[in-house]
């Protein structure tokens, strides 16, 4: 059995871990901590029966932008467990804590905090970037997530392959289309999602 759990910092070795093991573009540990202390809410990941971490999900909320969005940044899954649905429980995941307001992770703030970091939630859209030739992750993206291509960005990661850029309308739109602003928040896959040649990109890979 494989249960889908928000992560701690404890697990962000785990993560790491899991990264090195799928993907051939990685990050610093520092970068995982930065995700983490800044998006608690927005980081998932997909536990074993006996307590092994075999896939995550690393998202964060964009700040250089005037429209409230999310973006997921890693997202990968263990050869081991894949075709299992585990990519679409972690995307999920982490997509419906992009649309809430964690009023819970508020409380421990001051008034000021509160009222800044309550723009964070309500995103607008989600996106993601994708390597044209995985032709896998892009049928799991637009198929089974319900993305859909919003630009194509040439030579976008490090070995010079194009991306897609993908997003996906969240109801949080709905809600906050009076925000213009945000700031950082606090507060069991059958794909993956690479780390992308620009610190912060992703890329998926279907499995």
């Amino acid at each position: 059995m494989v249960c889908i759990r928000k992560a701690t910092i404890d697990d962000l070795l785990a993560m790491q871990a899991c990264n090195l093991l799928c993907l051939p573009e990685n990050y610093q540990m520092k970068y995982y901590f930065y995700h983490i202390l800044s998006w608690p809410q927005l980081l998932y990941v997909a536990e074993d029966y006996n307590g092994k971490i075999i896939g995550y999900v690393l998202a964060k909320m964009e700040e250089e932008t005037t429209e409230c969005h999310g973006h997921i940044t890693s997202l990968a899954v263990v050869r081991t467990h894949r075709k299992l649905g585990l990519a679409t429980k972690l995307m999920t995941a982490a997509q419906n804590a992009m649309e809430q307001t964690n009023n819970n992770a508020l409380e421990a703030r001051s008034p000021y905090e509160c009222e800044r970091f309550n723009l964070v939630f309500g995103a607008e859209y989600v996106s993601l970037h994708v390597r044209k030739s995985n032709r896998a992750a892009f049928k799991l993206y637009t198929e089974t997530l319900g993305y859909k291509i919003h630009d194509m960005e040439a030579k976008y990661y490090a070995d010079g392959e194009d991306a897609y850029d993908m997003r996906k309308e969240l109801k949080g739109k709905k809600h906050h289309q009076h925000h213009h602003h945000h700031h950082h928040g606090g507060g069991c896959c059958s794909g993956e999602v690479k780390a992308g040649a620009k610190e912060g990109a992703a890329e998926a890979k279907a499995v």
